[in-house]
Formats: C-alpha cells, structure tokens, sequence
C-alpha cells in the first residue's frame, strides 16, 4: 500500500461510524476507508468497519495519543470515531493539530442526535453534557425543573450513579431514559424515574435521556448571580450575596477569559464566575489551608469541580500562573507587594475589581484611582432587623470598589 497518495493535498480522512458499521456509511466514506494507507481507531471502530480496511489497521495506544496520526502526515491516513467525531470526539483534538484543508470529514449522527430523534426532542433544546471521564458534580447546574438534558456517560454504571446524584439534589421524579448501542442491531431503550432505578446489565455503550423533575424543595441553583450564602461553606470570610452580585456584574465575564480570585475566602466569586459559562476558567489563590479545602469543596457541591485552587499566599502564590484576563482582589489588598504584583500580572487590556471594607485598604484604591483612573462605587447596604419588639434597618459594614481596565498598549503593571 505504500504507493497510495492522499487526494489533493487532504491526506486525513476523519469518518465517524455508528453501531450499524459499514451499511451506514456514505460511498465517500467507505472509499475513505477503503483507500487509507493506515487506518486508526478504536478496536470496535475497526470491527464495525470490517472489510472496508485493506490498510494497515492502527489501534490507539494505551494511553491515548495522536502522535501515531501526525507521524504520518502526508500519507493517506483514515480516522475512525464514533458518531459525530467534532461533537466531543476525535475530529476537535485532531483539528488542534491539522489544518482544516489538510482534513476530510465524514461525520454520522451522533448518539445525542439519536437520542434527541428517539425522544422526539429537538436537539437545539436540549442541553448537551459530556460526563464521560469527568467528575459527575458537573452536571449540577443542569438540574433546573423542566430542563431536558442528554447525557454521555463512561461505562455501564454510568446511569445508575446519575440516578443517584438527580435523586439526592431534590429530582428524584425526573425522567430517566437508558440508550444503549444506538443505531445498531443491540440497541435497547428503558424508561424510569430517577428515585426508582434498578435497572440491570446496562451496557458500557449509552447515553441517558434526562426530563427534569424538581421538588418544590429541591436547591436548584439560581441562574443569576449571587446564590444565597448558606450555599457556601464558609468560615465568615465569603463575599456576601449583595455584593458578590454587584461585584460578578463588575467583572464582566466574557466567553473564554480566565480569572484570578485572589484572596478567595470561600471561592464564592470564582465559583460563581465559572457558573456565569462552561467556557471560563478561574484559578482561587487562598492562604489558608483550612480555607482552600473548604473552596475545594464548595467546587465540588455547586457543579464547578473544575476549579483551580493555589493554596498560597500572594504574591509569592501567582508566580508561574497563567495571566489573567481578569482579576478579583477580595482579600488581602493591603498585603505588602499585592496590588502591585497583581497589577503587574494582569494582561494589557484585561480587567481587575479590587473590593475593601477597611480604611488602610480604601486608601489603596483611592490612591490606585487618582493615579490609574477606573472607576470608584460605594456599596451601602442594610438589613432588616428586630429592635425592641419592633424592626429597624441594621446598616453592613460598606464596601469600596474600584474597577479598572488596563489599557491593550500597557506592557507593564502600570503601578
């Protein structure tokens, strides 16, 4: 096989298959696997294309890697994947590496798609979760009554432990759909509710079909910003609901940018900021450790597990880190060296909102403010309180913010 060459300088074929093999495939996709030079894919992916490989067949390697694939650039070389390979799939990390006009792409419904057509739902909505290899507290902000979710799992008790989590956070009526080995002649699919699953010999291939059912009780997290406090383990040092509301709206998230929370507390501001899109990145720089573990485990409960904590004190804490686009300075202002390391770290056209209650670190901001400019809010708020058998307001303690955009020309802190 040595002689063939790749047609027009697209030397990778990328061609998903589904559980009915070769019978499902277009003409162009079976002449893509039939004149590959190699052909790679998992083993099933290979059985299911049978006799269509008359190349070498290259199973991935254990542990998964591409480098077998860009060594062969320039030859014909043909990709096996599952379904849609661009949908959480092979296509996405091959793409990172290959040019789109080296590349052909041969997709197959995906198994969301045909778990959306067997449920009648229309896939645009739904919501899409990939919980395959990822921690399952991920799927927490989903939970909202009335949502429909489609779920990629890992293996066979892949279902069973989504029954669980849905039933342990208030959704035990919801709808649970098992789908297993869509498409092909194996495929099965069984009915539940999540409270009541004893389902059996699931197989490792399936996806579940989720129709949310809350309790009038169950703790569905908001889709604003500022849960309620009570949502966060925290010690006293949490930026209040009020204000961390105001301060999200400050910082601004836009798609892709990472964050620093410098000075985390209990991580309320950067677990919140990861909420705001699954696109967004934050790491929490927390001193304590008592505090970090604590952060490590609000992330967990809120759906966010992916956050990334630096147990250290600042400055010395954000050397190494990748640079923010945006910084949250809650705690520890004041610090020798903080404002200014943290200024100097921030990227030229990135965002920092700086957040005081005391006076040595009001004097900080304003001097930041007449030097920088930016802009300087007071947040005063009061809550109800019983006083003498009677209520009154009960004033919290102020809170200055100065909000700042460093100019794109910066190349320095600017401080």
């Amino acid at each position: 096989m040595a002689g063939i060459s790749a047609p027009a300088g697209r030397w990778l074929s990328i061609v998903g298959i589904g559980e009915d093999g070769a019978d499902g495939l277009s003409p162009a996709a079976r002449a893509a696997i039939a004149s590959a030079e190699i052909v790679f894919g998992g083993a099933r992916h290979l059985a299911l294309a049978g006799g269509l490989v008359t190349g070498e067949a290259q199973v991935w390697p254990s542990p998964f890697s591409l480098a077998g694939v860009l060594a062969a650039r320039g030859r014909a070389v043909c990709v096996l994947a599952s379904g849609d390979p661009f949908l959480y799939g092979v296509g996405a990390s091959l793409a990172r590496h290959v040019p789109a006009d080296e590349m052909r792409a041969f997709p197959a419904p995906s198994a969301f798609a045909l778990a959306a057509a067997r449920q009648g739902w229309a896939l645009q909505d739904a919501d899409l979760v990939s919980l395959h290899g990822r921690p399952l507290a991920r799927l927490r902000p989903f939970l909202q009554h009335g949502a429909r979710l489609i779920l990629l799992t890992s293996d066979g008790d892949g279902p069973r432990q989504v029954a669980d989590f849905v039933t342990a956070h208030g959704c035990g009526a919801s709808r649970l759909v098992v789908l297993e080995a869509l498409g092909g002649p194996s495929e099965r699919v069984r009915v539940t509710r999540a409270d009541a699953y004893a389902l059996a010999d699931v197989a490792a291939l399936n996806v579940v079909a989720l129709e949310v059912v809350a309790d009038a009780d169950a703790p569905i997290l908001p889709l604003a910003s500022g849960l309620a406090d009570d949502l966060f383990e925290h010690d006293g040092q949490i930026t209040k609901r009020e204000i961390r509301a105001v301060t999200l709206s400050s910082l601004a998230p836009r798609r892709g940018e990472l964050l620093w929370d410098i000075g985390a507390g209990a991580g309320s501001i950067a677990i919140e900021w990861l909420l705001a899109h699954p696109s967004l990145s934050a790491i929490a720089i927390e001193g304590n450790v008592d505090r970090a573990v604590r952060i490590s485990r609000n992330a967990g409960r809120l759906g966010v597990p992916h956050l990334k904590i630096v147990e250290g004190a600042a400055p010395g804490a954000l050397a190494g880190l990748p640079p923010p686009d945006v910084i949250f300075l809650g705690g520890g202002a004041s610090e020798p060296g903080v404002f200014e390391a943290a200024l100097a770290a921030l990227k030229p056209g990135g965002r920092l909102v700086a957040n005081g209650v005391t006076l040595e670190t009001e004097a900080i901001l304003l001097a930041a403010h007449a030097r920088l400019g930016g802009d300087l809010v007071r947040i005063a708020l009061a809550r109800s309180s019983p006083v003498k058998g009677m209520t009154g307001w009960r004033p919290a303690m102020p809170v200055t913010q100065w909000r700042y955009g460093k100019p794109p020309e910066t190349e320095g802190g600017g401080a």
